[in-house]
C-alpha cells in the first residue's frame, strides 16, 4: 500500500506523541486528505492544531493543500512557532 511519511514538529509532536508515522494514501490523494486523516487519527486537539499549521512536502513549502502527494513522499507538519 502506498504511504507518506509524516513528520511532526513542536506542538504537533506533543499532540501526537510521536516524531513521525506512515500514513496510507491512494493515488491522487492531496495534502488536505492526508491532513484530514492525521486529524482523524489523533483527535480534536490535533485537528484544531492542523488548521494553523504550515506544511512542507518533500522539503518544499505547500502553498495549496490541493497538492497531490506521492508514494514515499514526506510531509512535515510545522505548527506556529513562538519566539522571543
Amino acid at each position: 500500500m502506498p504511504v507518506v511519511t509524516v513528520r511532526y514538529f513542536g506542538a504537533a509532536r506533543a499532540a501526537t506523541g510521536r516524531h513521525e508515522e506512515a500514513v496510507p494514501v491512494r493515488a491522487g490523494d492531496t495534502v488536505a486528505q492526508v491532513v484530514s486523516a492525521i486529524g482523524g487519527r489523533h483527535g480534536e486537539r490535533m485537528a484544531d492544531l492542523l488548521q494553523r499549521c504550515s506544511f512542507l512536502l518533500d522539503e518544499m513549502a505547500v502553498t495549496s493543500r490541493r497538492c497531490q502527494v506521492a508514494h514515499l513522499s514526506t510531509l512535515d507538519v510545522l505548527p506556529p512557532f513562538a519566539g522571543g
